[in-house]
């Protein structure tokens, strides 16, 4: 997942409510499917934090000095575009409603 694909993603920023039936219908459990998309989410987040600290790190100045502090308008921007993205979690839902997560049981592969 990259910058365009998150800002290009359909997953609401805000609070919505989503059909349960719809939600667990590809398990026809809601907990193994909540469990499925929170492990999604957990991803999401983990890529999206490692794509913002190496954007961040590009504007890193190491100094010894408290009292200089800069303001990067380019990384406020930065900032800034990635508080205004769907949160993980609305995007891993978005993932499983759209079947574009891959799950299987291991328990019934056996």
């Amino acid at each position: 997942m990259n910058m365009n694909d998150l800002k290009n993603s359909k997953a609401p920023v805000s609070t919505v409510t989503i059909n349960r039936n719809e939600f667990d219908a590809p398990t026809n459990n809601i907990y193994e499917a909540i469990s499925i998309a929170s492990k999604r989410a957990i991803q999401i987040n983990s890529e999206i934090k490692k794509e913002l600290l190496e954007k961040l790190e590009e504007f890193a100045t190491y100094s010894d000095s408290l009292e200089e502090v800069f303001e990067n308008k380019e990384q406020i921007e930065v900032s800034k575009f990635y508080e205004k993205l769907p949160k993980p979690h609305a995007l891993a839902v978005e993932e499983w409603l759209n079947d574009k997560i891959y799950h299987r049981n291991t328990e019934k592969d056996v």
